[in-house]
């Protein structure tokens, strides 16, 4: 920031203090009075005094006087005409080499770094000789245009031409190395010099800066103050920006002391106080930052971007737009291009999007639309805002789009799920640009979502690989987030294993939230292990997040406490999402005063705190008290409340309950909602009211898979198992694939129904047709609709053929058929497979005692009884409930 502040302006100051050529003697007073003239013009030149100072000259006959035209030179170039500079140097014949460089400090001055490597060209190439003046300005246009070997190659040349020595000159090629990315080169020239002065100290401190080598910038600046140098607003800017870049708090406050004893942090210094500013913001002391701001006498647009940004960084949104009116109507400071580069990625990261607009209206009045910062902002702003559309039409108004325009568009396909389009726009950027950079890697990445991406996706990793971007630890882990996503795991392993000597905590997330995610919940719990192993990784509130899950789904409950406890000895578990994750464990652990007791411990509950608990102790048959969180609910309840709450009704039976949560349905505006329809379908039918269920099912807009699937279990719980097959059928033919849970609801309603062959069917159909892989669930739903309907060696034979060992509550399902048929014998083989999978469920044996009485084998019975005795299992108590209300 500081290094290019002044980049144009060191050659014409330069121009300004090199030695004249000596005064001669002159034949004509007319030229003196006008070269008297165009001195005093140069000043404050304008397009208007500079012609009538240039007709002046003419007129006189002064023009043949080198003094008079390389001061009109000046005069033009210093009020932005160029051309008439250049136009002008072309009408001189006899050329000195003032003249030469007073062109090429024009060129400087007015960004035109080649044509200034023209005219010095032009210059030895005519056979006029150099001297310092032009070695400095021809160095300070390489380094601006950032061509290092040419930079080399003038270096070089002041040498053989024994200019070494100049200090002048060692402070523009310690420039000019900086700038060019050569700090090693910089620090020798630096060190050559025996006398240093200030803009020796500060062009190395500056070109640190400029590097990314903070550190060594506010080492040679605490150099710089041990050697009796006394440091200037530009060094103490500088020093504060390393102390910002490097978090360096205490640092930063011992400058900003410093600086107010030298008198820097006072009125007349606003770069410093711009820099303090930016340094407390940074540091999230806005306090700090403020205070410093209201004392500033003098503001500039830098002072009110520094603490525009300074609001936002710390959540101070409201202060910064206000500030952002206020600096035009009071301070009356407009807005530039910084002020929207600002403040439009800030409305995206905030989803602002009428502020955004506000913005994008803005950059129109001041003609500031057209500038490529400013287009990409507001692209990546409609994006983030889900104006996909919007965020189009303005890339295609871009009529040289670089690359930061690909990417942002590509990625705001990809983060509003459109990978299609993105993946699209991917392939035609290739042939428009030869090659890409890793923003657009990470650009691309999200769109390979699904596995029919799988193939694009190995394709980008194969040239992230030849164009080195792996050697980056976040390209890595975008791309093992590809392959989880894709549903490649062991790609994603493979690669982890590749990079394992480079990961960071974020890749160890990545590969523990994958697996995690895929259902891989002991490979989860490994990673984290090997994790553990590793001294220099600190596991995260993600770690322990994904973690705790996978303690959940496999009902970890001993190793669940041990992760419990190692959350409450980091600081990591304090955060809010472990804590919702505890209370989500506790509740797949069945402990639902587990869940409430981590609920009423932790702190700061926002409203997934609340769904978790509530969740907890529904799932848990503690419906009644899920619906007194409800009632306690300090936030306004979202989708996931509702249809949380409404399973609790079913469960309960509690249709008045029911009905209120219907009403707040409504009044929150959730009726069009799939996933509550299909909940509030439950409930109704679960509670009797199959009319009810039906017409919510007929009045809801979208009807999601889990809709149909409500409607088909609700009418095949009423046993109108034809109904149940039409809905199927309706669901087909509108378009929706039928899911596990859309089989499991319709063989349900088959069995409920006694319509076996159609059963057989549709499991078959299943299979067959629609490729779903049978699960347990419709195993006992199979078993179910044979053994209420007699045949139970039939029954028996469907399980013996399963590929797999089938789970106990396969079997379950046939020894109740056993039971309720009469057939002992049937179900003394079943309850023998049955007692070695789960030998402590007592219903089991319950079950057989039962079939043995009503058989009249009483001995068998009595033995059995003693069995049970001997294990001592009890059967728990049945309940009935009646409802006395919520307390």
């Amino acid at each position: 920031m500081f290094h290019s502040a002044s980049h144009s302006s060191h050659a014409s100051q330069l121009f300004d203090e090199m030695p004249h050529r000596k005064p001669q003697d002159s034949e004509c007073t007319l030229l003196w009075d006008a070269f008297n003239i165009v001195q005093h013009i140069i000043k404050h030149p304008t397009t208007s005094n500079s012609a009538m100072a240039h007709a002046l000259a003419v007129k006189q006959g002064a023009l043949t006087d080198l003094r008079t035209a390389t001061s009109l030179l000046t005069a033009y170039s210093r009020c932005k005409k160029f051309g008439s500079s250049l136009a002008f140097f072309d009408e001189v014949v006899d050329r000195d080499v003032v003249l030469w460089n007073a062109m090429m400090s024009s060129c400087v001055e007015n960004n035109r770094f080649e044509a200034a490597i023209g005219v010095f060209n032009k210059m030895v190439g005519e056979g006029s000789e150099f001297d310092l003046t032009s070695v400095v300005i021809i160095i300070s246009s390489f380094s601006n245009l950032k061509c290092l070997r040419q930079g080399r190659v003038a270096h070089c040349l002041s040498i053989k031409a024994g200019m070494l020595s100049d200090r002048v000159l060692s402070n523009a090629a310690i420039d000019m190395y900086a700038k060019c990315g050569d700090l090693n080169s910089s620090e020798c020239v630096f060190a050559g010099v025996e006398y240093k002065d200030l803009v020796t100290w500060n062009s190395i401190i500056t070109g640190s800066i400029y590097n990314n080598h903070p550190e060594k910038s506010l080492w040679y600046f605490g150099h710089m103050i041990t050697c009796e140098n006394e440091a200037d607003s530009i060094s103490i800017s500088c020093a504060l920006a390393a102390c910002t870049s490097l978090q360096e708090f205490d640092i930063g406050q011992a400058i900003h002391g410093w600086a107010t004893k030298s008198g820097y942090a006072v009125k007349g210094y606003v770069s410093v106080a711009n820099s303090l500013v930016s340094f407390y913001s940074q540091l999230r002391d806005i306090y700090a930052a403020e205070c410093v701001f209201s004392e500033m006498i003098v503001k500039n647009v830098v002072s009110c971007n520094a603490m525009i940004k300074g609001f936002f960084l710390n959540g101070e949104a409201a202060k910064a737009f206000y500030l952002l009116i206020n600096m035009q109507l009071v301070a009356a400071i407009q807005p530039d291009l910084t002020t929207m580069v600002t403040v439009i990625p800030f409305c995206a990261e905030l989803m602002l999007l009428r502020e955004g607009k506000a913005a994008h209206s803005f950059s129109l009045r001041r003609e500031m639309a057209s500038e490529t910062s400013v287009i990409n902002s507001l692209i990546n702003m409609y994006s983030k805002c889900n104006r996909v559309k919007e965020a189009e039409t303005l890339f295609s108004t871009v009529p040289k789009k670089d690359l930061v325009a690909w990417n942002t568009m590509i990625f705001g396909y990809a983060q509003n799920e459109q990978s299609w389009e993105a993946q699209t726009l991917f392939k035609k950027m290739l042939s428009c640009c030869s090659t890409f950079t890793l923003p657009t890697l990470l650009a691309i990445i999200p769109s390979c979502d699904r596995p029919n991406s799988l193939q694009l996706g190995r394709l980008i990793h194969g040239w992230s690989i030849k164009l080195g971007f792996l050697s980056q630890v976040f390209a890595s882990n975008s791309l093992m987030h590809m392959y989880i996503n894709c549903g490649a795991l062991s790609d994603a392993v493979a690669l982890f294993r590749t990079t394992s000597t480079k990961v960071d905590v974020t890749s160890w997330n990545t590969i523990i939230a994958g697996c995690t995610q895929k259902g891989h919940f002991w490979e989860a719990l490994e990673y984290f292990n090997s994790m553990r192993k590793q001294a220099w990784v600190r596991c995260s509130s993600v770690t322990l997040g994904n973690v705790i899950s996978a303690c959940g789904n496999l009902g970890l409950a001993f190793e669940g406490k041990l992760i419990h406890g190692l959350a409450l000895k980091t600081v990591a578990g304090a955060d809010i999402r472990v804590q919702n994750s505890l209370v989500t464990m506790y509740g797949r652990l069945g402990d639902s005063e587990s869940a409430k007791l981590a609920f009423n411990l932790s702190h700061d509950h926002n409203l997934c705190s609340w769904n978790c608990v509530i969740s907890a102790v529904s799932q848990n048959e503690d419906a009644k008290k899920a619906l007194e969180l409800f009632r306690s609910l300090e936030f306004e309840p979202n989708e996931i409340t509702i249809s949380t709450v409404l399973s609790a009704c079913t469960h309960l039976g509690a249709m008045s309950y029911g009905k209120q949560l219907h009403g707040h349905v409504y009044r929150f505006s959730f009726h069009q909602n799939p996933f509550i329809s299909a909940a509030l379908t439950d409930m109704y039918s679960n509670c009797g009211r199959l009319d009810i269920a039906e017409r919510v099912f007929q009045y809801s807009r979208d009807k999601s898979v889990t809709a149909w699937n409500s409607l088909i279990s609700a009418y095949g719980f009423h046993s109108l198992g034809s109904k149940a097959i039409g809905t199927f059928h309706d669901m087909i033919s509108s378009g929706t694939r039928p899911t596990n849970g859309s089989f499991t609801s319709l063989l349900s309603a088959c069995s409920h129904a006694g319509l076996v062959d159609e059963g057989r069917m549709y499991y078959e159909i299943m299979l067959s047709r629609f490729k779903v892989v049978a699960t347990a669930e419709h195993h006992v739903c199979m078993v179910d609709m044979l053994g209420r309907s007699g045949r139970l060696e039939e029954a028996y034979g469907f399980i013996t053929s399963l590929p797999s060992q089938p789970e106990a509550g396969v079997w379950g399902a046939l020894l109740s058929a056993c039971s309720y048929h009469g057939d002992a014998e049937m179900g003394r083989r079943v309850a023998e497979i049955l007692f070695s999978l789960e030998p402590e469920n007592v219903g089991y044996y319950v079950a057989l005692c039962n079939m043995y009485v009503a058989a009249g084998r009483w001995e068998e019975a009595v033995e059995l009884r003693s069995v049970i005795e001997n294990k001592q299992l009890k059967k728990p108590a049945g309940y009935s409930c009646i409802d006395v209300g919520l307390r």
